[in-house]
């Protein structure tokens, strides 16, 4: 019974943790806006372009952090290593539920994310 509740976990982790179909934010003004419109977003625009909220929300836990916790236990100084924990994933920092890699989003994009994230901590 066990093991099927754990894989059932698993799988709605997995689903909920994945990429959205479109990751574009459409405007009337562009449509069909293109891959590289995207890096125009803010930070916060990008996460909430993208699957994030699926496990993470600004003030509680979920299955990964809030963003208030993360903000509150890194400074800008490690800006680089979160958006490459981003990009590739991670585990073990905040327990052992695994955060699923982003590989499409750029360098750039997971950086203003992580400004973005950084931020709440004085709010």
């Amino acid at each position: 019974m066990k093991k099927l509740f754990l894989t059932g976990c698993i799988g709605l982790l997995m689903a909920s943790c994945s990429k959205k179909e479109n990751t574009a934010v459409q405007s009337p003004e562009q449509p069909g806006q293109s891959e590289q419109a995207v890096s125009q977003l803010s930070g916060e625009q990008l996460i909430q372009t993208l699957d994030c909220s699926g496990c993470h929300a600004v003030d509680e836990r979920m299955i990964g952090p809030s963003y208030r916790d993360i903000a509150g236990k890194y400074t800008e100084k490690d800006a680089e290593l979160l958006a490459s924990k981003i990009i590739e994933g991670g585990s073990g920092v905040w327990g052992s539920v695994p955060m699923p890699p982003h590989q499409q989003i750029s360098k750039e994009d997971a950086k203003k994310m992580v400004g973005y994230i950084l931020t709440l901590k004085n709010k």
